[in-house]
């Protein structure tokens, strides 16, 4: 099959010009998950979050500290220094911050000097999560979060992993959001024959972009048959809902039933997985997973199965992701390019917010250094 006539690629490109992709921007106002609830101790942890260095701790009363991993004095990073109580203690010359940021000492100085400091982010602790907010700290709303209730409802067995995913999140985030990809990347873990087939409807959204697909009736692979006692079924309901709730969290919520009984006969079982998004780089991200289900919920023996399956199949994504990847990055610009077909329209939708949101908050930030005041050196003091 030859490539696509001049007309129809130069289409194609200004399509995919509309749509954000691994060199767009960040969208920094966002939280974001910075580490698990259980990895921000009194040890200092280093982490690059939107290309930008930080160091988490926790004070001696146990609140989650960000702070911008580099010394004010000569960008030594903090991370290498030490705890003393609720400061940091840069590890090349002492310089001492407290957990505002502020330069509090500075030890081959008789007095420190005012106004010295490193950023200090805002962060949340809901359930196993610490979210950060590394954008203009003016807007860091808490109602902006994406609710996550069931991350630490009782009712809801859980385990957590993480990944360290060598791809950009964009792809990630449509490669979560249109799951007919099960039928073939998870051909020998979770996918079926059946799935990318199926009916499907969408929601398309102001930043919240939802795809329902409805598998039934259906024979569910082992991974979901035999924990929820549906192995041999072939009647098996497999209803899903994969949610893109914003750019640094995804939800997909599955119900399974045997839809030859009657209604008020079944037995419903439901699964929620969080997929957690945070870039790294523009080629690598942080991918934080919980997943949880509301069943068997005194049954260690099902959640040691359903994580050791669920996690190989989520490492299938990982190393698709990864190779996807690579194309990219080794391909030559000019002969690359995308066409969407009908199951892509909330992942094409999505890509476009992403794109728009990362326009205006680069607009905005032009503009601000636009307007402010231009330092002039006083003679004498210009530097060759």
């Amino acid at each position: 099959m030859s490539l696509p006539s001049a007309p129809v690629l130069q289409a194609l490109k200004k399509s995919a010009s509309t749509m954000a992709n691994r060199n767009t921007p960040f969208v920094y106002n966002e939280w974001y998950v910075a580490a698990f609830g259980s990895e921000v101790t009194r040890e200092l942890l280093p982490r690059t979050l939107l290309d930008k260095r930080v160091v988490l701790f926790r004070t001696e009363g146990g609140e989650p500290v960000a702070l911008s991993d580099r010394c004010a004095h000569r960008a030594y990073p903090l991370s290498l220094g030490a705890l003393e109580g609720d400061t940091l203690v840069c590890g090349y010359h002492g310089f001492r911050f407290n957990t505002e940021g502020d330069c509090i000492e500075v030890p081959s100085a008789a007095k420190c000097p005012k106004g010295i400091g490193v950023a200090r982010y805002a962060v949340l602790e809901r359930g196993p999560l610490v979210w950060i907010w590394m954008g203009d700290p003016d807007q860091a709303d808490e109602s902006r979060l994406p609710e996550q209730e069931w991350l630490s409802a009782s009712d809801w067995e859980k385990s957590s992993g993480y990944f360290d995913l060598q791809s950009n999140y964009v792809s990630m985030h449509e490669n979560l959001l249109d799951l007919t990809h099960l039928s073939y990347l998870h051909a020998n873990t979770f996918g079926t024959p059946d799935y990318a087939k199926a009916a499907f409807k969408s929601e398309v959204g102001d930043g919240h972009f939802v795809l329902y697909r409805d598998v039934v009736p259906t024979t569910l692979p082992p991974l979901w048959a035999k924990p929820t006692g549906l192995e041999g079924c072939t009647t098996a309901a497999r209803i899903v809902k994969s949610e893109f709730k914003s750019p640094a969290f995804h939800q997909v919520s599955v119900r399974f039933y045997d839809n030859a009984l009657p209604e008020e006969q079944r037995t419903v079982s439901q699964i929620r997985t969080a997929h957690i998004l945070t870039p790294q780089t523009h080629s690598t991200c942080h991918y934080f997973i919980v997943h949880g289900r509301d069943f068997g919920q005194d049954d260690d023996s099902i959640t040691q199965f359903m994580h050791e399956n669920l996690f190989e199949a989520f490492n299938e994504d990982v190393d698709g992701m990864a190779a996807l990847e690579q194309v990219w990055q080794t391909t030559d610009p000019d002969e690359m390019y995308e066409f969407s077909v009908g199951a892509d329209g909330p992942s094409v939708a999505m890509r476009r917010y992403l794109k728009q949101r990362a326009d205006d908050e680069s607009a905005a930030r032009d503009t601000l250094l636009a307007a402010a005041p231009r330092v002039v050196p006083i003679r004498g003091t210009e530097t060759a």
